[in-house]
């Protein structure tokens, strides 16, 4: 079929397979051309399809010659219809990993589910024995409490006060105001319930409780704090309530861990354009202006770019840099006085007319599309192309 991206709101409903498959072999290339990682040898990506977790699954596998086993909850592709991007993506790094002989699985499902963990752990169980690092990146809206069956919905709503500020719709590049009433406390439950850090307790008592851990065992989630422009709807918001729980659960596992050496850390990592962070309002222009900022100053970095820096210059060192909350920083290019100076003093005077001058919406724009497949300059997207791409390791 013939594809070209077709976008509803903050999402694309289709993806391109061809410009998936060039999306992650530029990650890889990535990788391959740095200096090897001397880290874990098997590990367990949570959410391992997209973003922040795709890569996590490219630099273990081709930064440190890694056992990978991905989870992850995709589309597949119908006759006539694409599958979702991270399918694609998994499909094009197995087919990479398999031809460079390293092994790489995957389990499509719901991982906040009691099933999805144990098929993952008889999976570990047979084919690694033990796991040395456990990466959890999961970005889902809602989320199915495995015991109670309870569903709850995350919400990205300020706390206290309504919230306004302007944004912009990345599709026209119109700045305009936006409003957001204060989320209840029921919102702020629903909201640590999907994004908190319960699952990813969970996770680890299951795999510990299977004895699946190995010594010296590591598990890393991702986290956000962003700068003051972003506050209130972002670190001071019912997100931020979630984001919270989440850091104050990795003392919760390591307390857990302290048998096997285990530690768990939080990565607080740098504002990117992902299908998650499109949803957020105000985030699209903070982005648009920041990697204006950030790449004349030659510091601006894509997932890859900090999954990178993260493993190699942080996750495996005998001592591992931490903030005072113990988290380890790969947003302090970001958050650097001069990065953030300057993005305060665009953020005033940033206006429907001149943000393409003052902006680089042209490179959130080709972010954004890059995440489906699109965008790709030498991909020719008026040509037919299969949809019906399957995952060789796809359990």
């Amino acid at each position: 079929m013939i594809i070209h991206p077709k976008t509803r709101g903050f999402i694309c409903v289709t993806s391109h397979p061809e410009g998936c498959a060039e999306n992650v072999q530029k990650q890889i290339n990535y990788i391959k051309s740095k200096s090897n990682i001397d880290g874990a040898k098997k590990v367990l990506v949570i959410g391992a399809s997209t973003g922040f977790g795709l890569a996590s699954r490219i630099t273990s596998a081709f930064g440190s010659n890694a056992a990978t086993i991905g989870v992850f909850f995709e589309k597949p592709p119908l006759e006539g219809r694409t599958a979702s991007s991270g399918w694609y993506n998994t499909a094009a790094f197995e087919k990479q990993a398999h031809k460079e002989g390293l092994y790489a699985k995957s389990i499509n499902g719901d991982a906040f589910s009691n099933e999805i963990k144990e098929q993952t752990a008889q999976l570990i169980k047979k084919d690694f024995g033990k796991v040395d690092l456990v990466i959890y990146s999961l970005a889902s809206p809602v989320r199915t409490h495995p015991e109670t069956g309870i569903r709850y919905k995350s919400t990205l709503k300020p706390i206290e006060n309504t919230y306004t500020n302007k944004t912009v719709d990345f599709h026209t590049g119109e700045i305009k105001d936006i409003s957001i009433e204060p989320g209840t406390e029921k919102d702020i439950e629903n909201t640590i319930a999907v994004m908190g850090g319960e699952d990813w307790q969970l996770w680890i008592d299951k795999l510990k409780n299977e004895e699946l851990l190995a010594d010296n065992f590591k598990t890393v989630a991702y986290s956000y704090i962003g700068p003051k422009l972003t506050e209130p709807v972002y670190r001071k918001g019912t997100i931020g309530m979630a984001k919270d729980h989440l850091e104050a659960t990795a003392f919760k596992i390591t307390d857990i861990l302290k048998d096997i050496n285990g530690k768990a850390y939080i990565s607080v990592n740098k504002a990117l354009v992902t299908q998650s962070s499109s949803a957020i309002p105000v985030i699209p222009l903070y982005i648009s202006l920041l990697y204006k900022v950030m790449k004349e100053k030659d510091i601006h970095e894509g997932c890859i770019e900090q999954i990178y820096r993260l493993f190699k210059e942080r996750l495996f060192l005998d001592k591992i840099p931490t903030d005072n909350e113990g988290r380890i920083r790969i947003d302090d290019l970001e958050m650097r006085d001069d990065v953030q100076e300057k993005v305060v003093e665009l953020w005033k005077k940033a206006t429907t007319e001149n943000l393409s001058s003052i902006g680089d919406l042209q490179g959130y724009k080709d972010d954004f599309f890059h995440l489906f497949g699109f965008n790709f300059e030498n991909i020719d997207y008026d040509k037919e192309t299969n949809e019906m791409v399957n995952i060789p390791g796809l359990q």
